[in-house]
C-alpha cells in the first residue's frame, strides 16, 4: 500500500493517533506536512488551531495536497449543566470547525490531485460516554460532514472518509487511568467491555487511516469506520 509522491498534511501529529498516522505515511512513501502547537518531526507548521484563521495559513503554504488526515481535538469532562460556554464553544471549535476549515480551504488542492479526506471521530459521535456532551456533539457532527463532503464532492473525485475509535493507548487516556483511584482495576475494567479484551494501539488507528487515504480505497467514500475492538457490538449483560 504505497504512499510514494502523495503529500500529506496531517492535524494534531504531535502525539497519539496523530503521531503515529504521521509516521506511517511517511514510511510508505508519503511527504509529510504537520499542523499544530508543537513540532512533531516532519514538515512542521506549528500553529494554534484554536485560532480560527490558521487552517487558511497552513493551507496557503502549500501547492499541491494529496491527503488530507483531520486529527486535532480535544475533550473536557461535564454535564450540561457543568459545561460552560467557553468550554463548549471550543470543543465544537477544534473537532468539528477546524476540519470544517482544513476542508474548505484544501478542496481547490484536493479537487486538482483527486484527494482523499480522513477525518478522526470517535465512538462517541455513535453513542455517549457519561459527562461527554460538547466531545459526543462535536463527534457526531464531524461523521455528519463526512458525509456531506462525500456527497458533495465526490463528483470532483474527492472522497471522504472517517474513522470512530474506542479506547486507544494514547498518552491522554494513559493520563486518565493514571488518575484513578485504583488504576489496575481500571484498565482491566477498561480491557473487559471489548470483545478482544485489549484495547488498541495509536498504530492500529494508523492503519485503517492510512489505508482509506490510499489508492487501494478508491471506491469508498462517505463511510464512518468504527474500530473499537467489539466494544458497540456487545451489549451489556443484563
Amino acid at each position: 500500500m504505497t504512499l510514494a509522491g502523495k503529500i500529506a498534511l496531517v492535524t494534531g501529529a504531535s502525539s497519539g493517533m496523530g503521531a503515529a498516522t504521521a509516521r506511517m505515511l511517511a514510511a510508505r512513501g508519503a511527504r509529510v506536512v504537520t499542523a499544530q502547537r508543537r513540532r512533531a518531526g516532519y514538515e512542521d507548521v506549528e500553529v494554534d488551531l484554536m485560532d480560527a484563521a490558521a487552517p487558511e495559513r497552513v493551507i496557503a503554504r502549500l501547492d499541491r495536497l494529496d491527503i488530507l488526515i483531520n486529527c486535532a481535538g480535544m475533550m473536557l469532562e461535564g454535564t450540561v449543566e457543568e459545561t460552560s460556554i467557553e468550554e463548549w464553544h471550543a470543543q465544537l471549535h477544534l473537532n468539528l470547525t477546524v476540519p470544517f476549515l482544513f476542508i474548505r480551504h484544501a478542496m481547490p488542492l484536493l479537487r486538482q490531485s483527486r484527494g482523499a479526506i480522513v477525518n478522526v471521530g470517535s465512538i462517541e459521535g455513535l453513542g455517549n460516554n457519561p459527562r461527554h456532551p460538547a466531545y459526543g456533539a462535536s463527534k457526531a457532527g464531524l461523521h455528519g460532514l463526512t458525509r456531506a463532503v462525500a456527497v458533495d464532492h465526490g463528483p470532483d473525485g474527492v472522497r471522504c472518509n472517517a474513522v470512530a475509535p474506542g479506547w486507544i493507548d494514547t498518552p491522554l487516556n494513559e493520563d486518565f487511568i493514571a488518575s484513578m483511584p485504583e488504576p489496575a482495576r481500571f484498565r482491566a475494567k477498561i480491557r473487559d467491555v471489548h470483545p478482544l479484551r485489549r484495547t488498541a494501539a495509536p498504530a492500529e488507528v494508523a492503519e485503517l487511516i492510512c489505508w482509506l487515504a490510499s489508492d487501494a480505497a478508491s471506491f469508498v467514500t462517505g463511510q464512518v469506520y468504527t474500530i473499537d475492538g467489539g466494544r458497540t457490538a456487545q451489549l451489556p449483560l443484563p
